[in-house]
């Protein structure tokens, strides 16, 4: 029985013409061969199935052919070729009948036995390498030693390293430097998927290639190619499922062609194709739409139950309804429809169901499906949280069109609330000095308070009596136009209104009253310095709060003027404090400093007690007041404790703490008078500093001359 030959293989390129989706490297290739700018390194990189190493093999055959020796390299015209050597010249240029001024595309011409010898797989010139397997310093370095043998036939000799990225550390360097400087015959063709994994000094020696993702039309014409040498029947829409389930790779769509084909026979058929690779099929999305503008939950449902049935993940499934959501929303514009990569008779479906859908339905059904994405895994419920998401898709063209209803009728409402509010005067408006001065009225006997504009605390103002509303101003003649009423978005989501206003405007409005400025400030009683009062009339004074009932707060409520200090008011009750704290510092060292007679003398037991328990106590708040007090110390006849410190940064932190420690002292002691003074010892040099060890042996051998002899008698000699 006949071995049977994969399609992948047994349609490979075996020309650049013949590379599909490629062409951007394939043309770079061809120049370079025909100008002799062939780099000595490439690095072809890109997915899976795209064509690096049938390009790499491809690139080899070619540099390597007879033709372009002769005629590339050689300047030999086409022409000579024939009379000569016709047996190396393409078929192409030998039935032209100006072989010399036809433009033609640089090919091995797949006769001479160069070509033979490398579709035979008998090439010495060509040498491939799977690096995933050979990946160790050891094999790096037996390719360095066939590297320094010329070829016996051809030109070039090519490596093609396959997966380079598997090389280890160890073995790329030891790649570095053949790789930087080969053999003028010697050429490296690299190919990898992972890129990053490459180190930079081998990037920087190669000429790199990014290789694309075949696209889908492209890869449908392929297989469009291989079903006709085939003899096989096959459906536009099979092939086309069959590209985009290939997902940019032609290795893997004519692997799914020949199983296709193993299945369905010599008819490939949509349905099989469908059936075969468990495809969610447009036909469960189509109907899923349909159900849903028709707002049939219960047809939705069992549309979600038969696609659990029939083994669908449901994840899939929601993936799925999001990109058919996006394809109707692409094909709302003809202009657009081209992005659509579907078959034919699938666009037109597309766009029937587009003309169906509203806008603001799809909008709001792309967001909604989008979160039930985001939100998928984290659900302790899938299929529930699926449903949820099914039905609110069912009723969304019911709160589209509600949410437009009640946008109308909350425009209508805000226009007839505009008319209402232009027939009302306008009040006043607040003071420039940014103070809002209150007014009070029959109508509003509640309190009011003055803000300060330097943020100080308000006051409560209570009215002593009712006070009778002023004649109302005179209306103004003409209204202010009533305003544009609000258009609704088509597009699913509602601009946002005020909220309708529920209280009576005339009772809620202060009719405008006339001021009088208080000048004289009222600070400690917290009387307000405007008052609310006709001219005229007695100012109005501040009532006395009732008593609080039992089991009441006695402060003052919760928003009704409670002081509460500002900025300035924060700012002078530190500067009050810092007054304070000087003033008590000023009082403890406010010392006479003349001597003073008549002073009891201070019994040195209790002084070293209390001193000793100070020191103590500070023990537990600071080690650093422990070492300044934890000294000795000597009161004299004038009551003067002399605290001896190291340094003058000890000095300035016994001084922080010396006004608290000294009352606490002088309280303990009983001593009214005792005072206590850091002073900084001054030190003296007591001899040279010792820093090496060839000084502390100099220094050792002159305080003790019996080392010196030692070491003179027993012909020792410092080592250090």
């Amino acid at each position: 029985m006949e071995n049977f030959v994969v399609s992948a293989r047994k349609y490979r390129p075996a020309t650049f013409r013949s590379v599909v989706g490629q062409q951007h490297v394939t043309t770079t290739l061809q120049n370079a061969i025909a100008s002799q700018h062939l780099a000595q390194a490439f690095l072809f990189c890109g997915p899976r199935g795209v064509g690096k190493t049938t390009c790499a093999r491809i690139l080899a055959k070619t540099i390597n052919c007879e033709f372009v020796e002769e005629h590339v390299r050689k300047g030999r015209p086409v022409s000579e070729l024939l009379k000569t050597q016709p047996d190396i010249v393409p078929d192409a240029l030998q039935t032209a009948p100006d072989p010399d001024n036809t433009p033609f595309e640089l090919e091995a011409c797949g006769k001479c036995s160069s070509c033979r010898a490398f579709q035979e797989n008998a090439s010495f010139n060509v040498h491939e390498l799977d690096a995933a397997s050979n990946n160790s310093v050891e094999d790096i370095r037996s390719l360095v030693e066939q590297v320094r043998y010329a070829p016996q036939q051809g030109r070039f000799k090519v490596y093609i390293i396959d997966e380079v990225h598997m090389l280890s550390n160890a073995a790329f360097n030891a790649f570095l430097k053949t790789l930087e400087e080969p053999p003028s015959y010697a050429i490296f063709i690299l190919a990898t998927t992972e890129r990053h994994k490459i180190i930079p000094t081998i990037l920087s020696r190669c000429q790199i290639f990014d290789f694309n993702r075949i696209r889908v039309d492209d890869i449908r014409g392929h297989l469009r190619y291989v079903a006709t040498q085939e003899h096989i029947k096959a459906e536009d829409d099979a092939l086309h499922l069959l590209a985009q389930k290939a997902d940019g790779g032609l290795r893997d769509a004519l692997s799914m062609f020949d199983q296709m084909v193993t299945f369905s026979g010599h008819d490939l058929r949509y349905k099989d194709v469908v059936q075969n690779l468990h495809i969610l099929d447009y036909e469960y999305y189509f109907r899923l739409v349909d159900a849903l503008l028709s707002e049939n939950l219960s047809q939705t449902l069992l549309l979600l139950e038969e696609v659990v049935q029939n083994g669908f993940d449901l994840h899939n499934f929601v993936v799925g309804a999001a990109e058919h959501l996006r394809g109707l929303l692409v094909c709302k514009d003809p202009v657009t429809v081209q992005l659509l990569e579907v078959s034919d008779n699938i666009r037109a479906r597309y766009v029937q169901q587009a003309q169906a859908a509203p806008l603001p339905f799809l909008l709001s059904a792309l967001n909604l499906v989008s979160q039930c994405d985001r939100e998928f895994k984290q659900a302790k419920n899938q299929r529930l949280h699926v449903e949820l998401m099914l039905m609110k898709l069912a009723y969304l063209n019911s709160a589209v069109q509600f949410a437009r209803d009640l946008s109308s009728g909350a425009a209508s409402a805000s226009n007839g609330e505009a008319k209402k509010k232009s027939s009302v005067a306008p009040t006043p408006s607040a003071p420039a000095n940014g103070q809002l001065v209150a007014d009070g009225t029959a109508e509003a006997p509640a309190a009011y308070a003055k803000v300060a504009g330097n943020g100080a605390a308000a006051a409560v103002l209570q009215p002593a009596a009712p006070v009778p509303a002023p004649t109302p101003l005179p209306q103004p003649k003409s209204a202010p136009a009533d305003p544009e009423p609000v258009v609704p978005v088509e597009s699913g989501v509602e601009e946002l209104h005020d909220t309708l206003s529920i209280e009576d405007e005339a009772a809620t409005l202060v009719p405008p009253t006339s001021r009088i400025r208080d000048t004289v400030p009222h600070v400690e009683i917290g009387t307000p310095s405007v008052a609310g009062h006709e001219p005229g009339q007695t100012p109005v004074t501040a009532a006395p709060l009732p008593p609080p009932r039992p089991g009441m707060p006695t402060g003052k409520p919760l928003g009704l003027g409670t002081k509460l200090p500002g900025l300035g008011s924060l700012s002078a009750m530190k500067a009050q404090l810092e007054q304070q704290a000087a003033a008590g510092k000023a009082s403890v060292e406010a010392e006479s400093s003349g001597p003073t007679t008549g002073l009891p003398t201070i019994n040195d037991e209790v002084l070293q007690r209390v001193w000793k328990e100070l020191t103590e106590e500070r023990k537990a708040i600071s080690m650093m007041h422990y070492s300044l007090l934890n000294r000795p110390v000597q009161a004299n006849e004038q009551h003067l404790i002399v605290l001896r410190v190291d340094n003058p940064v000890q000095e300035d932190q016994f001084n922080e703490f010396r006004a608290e420690f000294l009352g606490e002292l002088r309280r303990r002691t009983g001593y009214p008078r005792l005072n206590v003074q850091a002073e900084v010892v001054e030190r003296v040099e007591t001899g040279r500093k010792l820093y090496t060890s060839n000084d502390k042996l100099e220094y050792l051998m002159e305080k003790y001359p019996m080392l010196t002899a030692m070491k003179q008698k027993l012909g020792l000699d410092a080592d250090f």
